[in-house]
């Protein structure tokens, strides 16, 4: 069976095979071609009169009904949510057969231009058959000739002359409800609530096989660590989870940042199939200038100099950068992996997939809300997620903000100052609280991108009210829950944790007005305690 049927009507060159592969490479449609039929049942050969003249011979012999019957036997072996565009019928009769098997299920769209212009691309058009050798010599076939009386049962009738292919796809897209009649909430985000290194890598990993479609922003100058064996990945440009999850799509939004050489060294550790991954067009190159334009940058305020900050300058200034702004589509390297993520998601969200957005950095480090001009070179909280990636805000379901249980920063280089953190404590301070080994916390604080030393602080409960506030978490993902106590990593359950820890864990849910609903003990694949009812 099929839970709808597209019939597909219009002259020669009016651009239905255009039409046809979008739906069915974008929507799942399965497409059964009249032209293939007769060549079945006929065994004509593929040549335009020849299809012709055996189209109408099938017509006379079976009054119109020979699409009904084989669409009919072909459903046998479908799916009852299988769509079926049937491409192409050419007269009335054929339109009421298929009407009359398979009822309110069936939806005809016709497509039309003017002769010049069908007579201009036939003349133009890619041959898959053997053509008549003009436009004239195919409208002399009657059924052809009268191929436009078809557009007064439509249910769609698309200009195609009026509109551009991918237009036409969205009309007709539309008018079927591919769309969805409402914006389905199916994208959950990934924020850091603090200044980045909360641990966002292993959270996002742990996240990613309930996804069909993960998607990263941002650029290089971040690191997300996700634990394997028998080391560690760290991120730079794809999402956390595109290992964890092998089955999910991949995408690197248009808002990105991107280092060639470190993408492409990426894409090749993963082992990222042209199919998997999609890197939008307008992404951001980053130029060799750029990176050693930062050095300043470096010494001043702890930048991690990957040139992110500078690639974004040249992009704002648009034809005035020097040197002139690359995007992505101007990589030979990337041009297939090449796709629009609007169009990526727009496919994803009309199947009903679910979407992970991963953030990068932290909100405390945000260009417009964090402690300036110790802040990086974008926005990082949801709201600049979200743009950078192309997703309206109606599509997210849920928020979930990685909090350290203390925070850290970048160190400070000899010659500046990294922003300012409350209460800054030493290494030998949570050595002293946590009982974990001095040598251990000396080995794991260090960034991920410079492998530089971070400085590390009391809980900031101002800086979680203001990420909070500007993020709107549904959930807190809290990391780091052995610093308060060694023992907590014992804990595969919440009852299990240390009392303190509780406590501390009731009050940043006070504090975020958001549940703590994933946390983390250790850095290890089974070290998160999971309370979500989602």
């Amino acid at each position: 069976m099929a839970s709808r049927i597209i019939l597909l009507s219009g002259p020669v060159a009016s651009g239905k095979t255009t039409l046809g592969d979008s739906l069915v490479g974008r929507y799942g449609f399965v497409r059964l071609k009249s032209r293939e039929l007769i060549h079945t049942l006929l065994k004509t050969q593929p040549e335009r009169a020849a299809l012709q003249l055996g189209g109408d011979a099938l017509d006379r012999k079976t009054k119109g009904r020979w699409i009904a019957d084989a669409l009919a036997r072909d459903l046998l072996d479908r799916p009852a949510d299988a769509m079926v565009l049937v491409d192409s019928v050419r007269i009335e009769k054929q339109v009421k057969a298929i009407r009359e098997a398979f009822g309110p299920r069936v939806t005809h769209v016709h497509l039309t231009a003017p002769i010049d212009e069908l007579s201009r691309r036939y003349r133009e058009r890619r041959r898959e058959l053997k053509e008549l050798s003009s436009y004239r010599q195919v409208r002399m076939n009657p059924t052809e000739k009268n191929i436009e009386s078809l557009a007064r049962l439509a249910d769609v009738v698309v200009d195609t002359h009026r509109s551009m292919p991918e237009e036409v796809v969205i009309r007709v897209a539309a008018r079927l409800g591919l769309y969805g009649r409402s914006y389905d909430r199916l994208v959950d985000v990934l924020v850091g609530g603090q200044y980045g290194s909360e641990g966002k890598g292993q959270i996002a990993a742990y996240l990613a096989p309930a996804y069909e479609v993960l998607v990263r922003v941002g650029g290089p100058n971040a690191g997300h660590k996700v634990y394997e064996e028998p080391e560690p990945f760290t991120f730079h440009h794809l999402p956390s989870g595109t290992r964890r999850n092998a089955q999910a799509h991949v995408v690197i939004g248009p808002g990105a940042v991107i280092s060639v050489e470190g993408i492409l060294n990426e894409i090749s550790k993963c082992e990222l199939s042209k199919q998997r991954l999609s890197i939008d067009p307008q992404a951001m190159i980053i130029d060799a200038r750029d990176v050693r334009g930062e050095s300043g940058l470096v010494k001043k305020i702890g930048s991690t100099g990957q040139g992110v900050g500078l690639a974004t300058v040249r992009k704002i200034l648009r034809t005035s950068a020097s040197p002139p702004v690359r995007l992505a589509e101007a990589v030979p390297a990337f041009k297939e992996y090449l796709r629009e993520t609007r169009t990526v998601l727009d496919d994803a969200f009309a199947a009903g997939k679910r979407v992970f957005l991963e953030g990068t950095q932290g909100s405390g480090l945000s260009l417009h809300h964090g402690n300036y001009p110790h802040v990086t070179s974008r926005d990082t909280t949801v709201s600049g997620c979200l743009a950078e990636a192309g997703i309206a805000p109606t599509r997210v379901r849920r928020i979930v903000m990685v909090c350290r249980t203390y925070p850290i920063r970048v160190g400070s280089p000899k010659t500046g100052d990294s922003g300012p953190m409350t209460n800054e404590l030493t290494l030998k301070d949570i050595h002293r609280r946590s009982g974990i080994p001095l040598e251990e916390l000396e080995k794991t604080e260090r960034t991920s991108t410079t492998n530089r030393e971070r400085r590390i602080a009391e809980f900031d409960w101002s800086l979680l009210r203001k990420a909070s506030s500007l993020n709107g978490p549904t959930d807190i993902a809290l990391t780091f829950a052995d610093y308060l106590s060694i023992k907590n990593r014992a804990a595969r359950r919440f009852e299990q944790l240390s009392e303190p820890t509780i406590h501390f864990i009731e009050e940043i849910e006070r504090v975020a007005s958001a549940p703590v609903s994933l946390i983390a003990t250790r850095f290890n694949f089974r070290s998160i305690i999971d309370r979500r009812n989602w």
